[in-house]
């Protein structure tokens, strides 16, 4: 961790630098869950990532702007460490590049490699992605709950359980409320959260609650999701369980991670108001 360029003083790139992209295993991380390096993943799934300031200079020198999509498995053996993406994307800035599609190759290159697994790699231009609009998740809130919440409570896997007397249900709930803390220099991520389940119905207070208690918690955002899956698994026991995230972005880039235990509709990337 202290190798990371997240949390320090550095200057912005003033040329292109694929050596500024820095991995992070996932193992490190999945071993806390209890997976095993190596053993099979309880679920699979994609970080969609969408960079909203990149440039480039085209063999003229004039520069480009464009928004992309980077989609990394879930099953890549890396994470891509969120500052050093933001360095590597401004050393683009500078670059000369024949093309878009050069552009997006030279991407998919760079980020396959430190990723361990080929990174699909879109760019668009503002004016297509504008013509999207903006959808908030859909689902039952689970924010119009009145409870009374502790603070300083951590997010506590034992307050998950389900309603033993009902039927197993298709239900999705969703909650705004989901923030954890970068685990490095402790500034806020803040993002919105869908859950797809079918079994048991999952008490919802207790589900708040917990979802509530990553207030205090520093970690990765792709590892909060994988928390969040695993836990309620585990506790719930669900047939089917997807989990989706959707951050702000920070340094122009949000992180948005899907996992799921079944051959389920992958989400569509809509940016959300707070987005």
């Amino acid at each position: 961790m202290n190798s990371l360029q997240l949390g320090k003083s550095t200057p912005y790139p003033n040329q292109y630098d694929p050596s500024l992209l820095f991995p992070i295993q996932r193992s490190v991380n999945r071993a806390k869950l209890s997976i095993q390096e190596n053993a099979p993943l309880p679920f699979m799934g994609v970080d969609i990532w969408n960079a909203f300031e990149l440039s480039w200079l085209n063999p003229k020198g004039k520069p480009q702007i464009a928004l992309a999509e980077f989609q990394i498995p879930a099953d890549s053996p890396n994470m891509i460490e969120s500052k050093s993406f933001k360095l590597y994307l401004n050393s683009l800035n500078s670059a000369h590049f024949e093309s878009e599609d050069a552009v997006r190759e030279r991407l998919i290159t760079d980020l396959s490699a430190v990723a361990g697994s080929k990174v699909i790699t879109r760019i668009n231009p503002t004016e297509e992605i504008a013509k999207q609009g903006m959808q908030e998740m859909g689902g039952v809130l689970l924010d119009r709950l009145d409870i009374e919440v502790d603070p300083g409570a951590s997010a506590d896997p034992s307050l998950l359980s389900v309603n033993e007397s009902f039927s197993p249900v298709e239900q999705c709930l969703v909650s705004h409320l989901l923030k954890s803390n970068c685990p490095v220099t402790g500034q806020p991520d803040w993002a919105s959260i869908q859950i797809r389940y079918q079994g048991r119905p999952i008490l919802e207070e207790g589900l708040l609650r917990y979802l509530i208690g990553f207030r205090q918690l520093g970690e990765f955002h792709e590892h909060c999701v994988e928390t969040i899956f695993c836990d309620i698994k585990q506790q719930c026991k669900p047939e089917k369980l997807s989990v989706y995230a959707r951050y702000t972005r920070r340094g122009g880039l949000d992180i948005n991670p899907f996992r799921t235990d079944h051959n389920a509709v992958w989400p569509d990337n809509t940016r959300h108001a707070r987005q």
